[in-house]
């Protein structure tokens, strides 16, 4: 792999970003405040000798959820070697965001969905034609978060995860103070272009933040044991 100075727009480039941009979900995501890959700016990589092979990258973000504000951030993204799979490691730095903080929106979100009488189950988000409803944008939202926590721990050098699909969710009763949501999620690997299914199950509130308890992957063949990272 090539070492130096990575032309922003290419595959290990923006591989590298998509890793830190799931660190920075799993850190600030929200009900209404998800971020996605706008652009590259500039990337570098280098071999660490028997650790593995730094990324060090500057690039924007834009927060899908209500704002709209676009970040630049900066990061260094390491690929450990090891015989086992280990999830890469991530600093990262974003301008402003210390700046944002919970919203009225997540607060007024929280205090309807709490009682167990505004119980939520959907399934297939978006639907076939690419749309979601307002009511399940927070929802599709916090799929995303929980899902980078998954895509986090299992990218490498050789994958690009995001997610395609929320299958299904379902509110789960809890004695917490917490949203608690069983999600069933499509991740899309765009190297493979293979559709992996995972099943998690997650938390949030505006002071806990996004919180993944259990995570379960889906095999598509029954003698498979191992998530693709496992192989």
């Amino acid at each position: 792999m090539a070492t130096g100075d990575l032309v922003p727009t290419h595959f290990p480039a923006r591989r590298a970003a998509q890793v830190a941009l799931h660190h920075l979900n799993t850190r600030h995501g929200s009900p209404f405040r998800v971020f996605g890959l706008q652009q590259v700016h500039k990337a570098t990589a280098e071999d660490v000798g028997t650790g593995g092979r730094k990324y060090s990258l500057d690039f924007s973000v834009t927060d899908y959820g209500s704002s709209g504000s676009v970040l630049r951030c900066s990061a260094d993204v390491l690929f450990p070697r090891t015989e086992k799979h280990s999830p890469p490691e991530v600093q990262l730095h974003c301008e402003g965001l210390q700046q944002i903080s919970s919203s009225p929106e997540e607060e007024a979100f929280y205090q309807k969905h709490i009682s167990p009488d505004s119980a939520v189950s959907a399934h297939d988000i978006p639907d076939s034609y690419g749309n979601i409803s307002q009511d399940m944008k927070p929802f599709w939202h916090l799929a995303r978060v929980a899902a980078s926590f998954i895509m986090l721990r299992e990218s490498s050098e050789n994958t690009e995860y995001n997610m395609a699909q929320v299958a299904n969710v379902s509110q789960q009763e809890t004695s917490e103070k917490q949203l608690m949501l069983k999600y069933h999620v499509l991740l899309h690997d765009f190297v493979s272009q293979e559709i992996i299914h995972w099943k998690l199950l997650s938390s949030w509130s505006p002071d806990g933040g996004v919180r993944v308890l259990e995570t379960e992957w889906q095999p598509k063949c029954p003698h498979a044991t191992k998530p693709p990272s496992a192989n």
